[in-house]
């Protein structure tokens, strides 16, 4: 569903040479780590799913998985505002766009159970996302001690260049988060 909202995500990044959608695909490799430290329950939504890079490993490992995104990339449901949804869901598993990442990190932790975003790690850093962390702390931050290959466009790249963690959220946790690394 395309709405007023949509502005802000699609196609309005302006800054030197990053991708217009920031549509940076995830590893397989970054989506099994995590699949080693965490279990979810399903089914799970990938609300950013984008070609399905995360959707498909979570879909090999066993999980039923709901994929949509804004941009149709030809996996999941397309034209689906993730910050407009309503829906809750036990398990949200996602690489949201970096500058919708507090937004929908907000959005998704009032959505479900458990969450689990891959975001950079200077995420931890800025007052808003303060005083969000200081509101609903995630239960663990799972920092990878090498840098993830995140593919602009969806294109593999073969070197990382940026610091990247799992943030995850449990409904109702209020104890400081553990940082873990990967």
């Amino acid at each position: 569903m395309l709405t007023a909202n949509t502005a802000r995500w699609v196609g309005h990044n302006t800054k030197g040479d990053r991708q217009p959608d920031d549509y940076y695909a995830t590893p397989e490799s970054t989506t099994l780590a995590l699949l080693k430290a965490e279990k979810f329950i399903g089914p799970i939504w990938e609300p950013c799913c984008g070609a399905g890079h995360i959707s498909k490993v979570l879909a090999a490992q066993g999980y039923e998985v709901e994929s949509s995104d804004l941009v149709d990339r030809g996996f999941g449901i397309p034209r689906v505002d993730a910050l407009m949804e309503l829906k809750t869901y036990p398990s949200i598993v996602t690489n949201p766009p970096y500058k919708l990442a507090l937004e929908m990190a907000e959005h998704f932790t009032e959505l479900g159970d458990k969450v689990a975003l891959l975001l950079k790690l200077v995420f931890l850093e800025g007052i808003k996302r303060r005083e969000f962390f200081e509101r609903k702390p995630p239960v663990r931050v799972y920092v990878f001690s090498q840098r993830q290959a995140i593919s602009k466009d969806g294109i593999p790249t073969k070197k990382g260049l940026l610091c990247f963690a799992w943030f995850v959220w449990e409904r109702g946790n209020t104890a400081p988060p553990r940082i873990r690394w990967l």
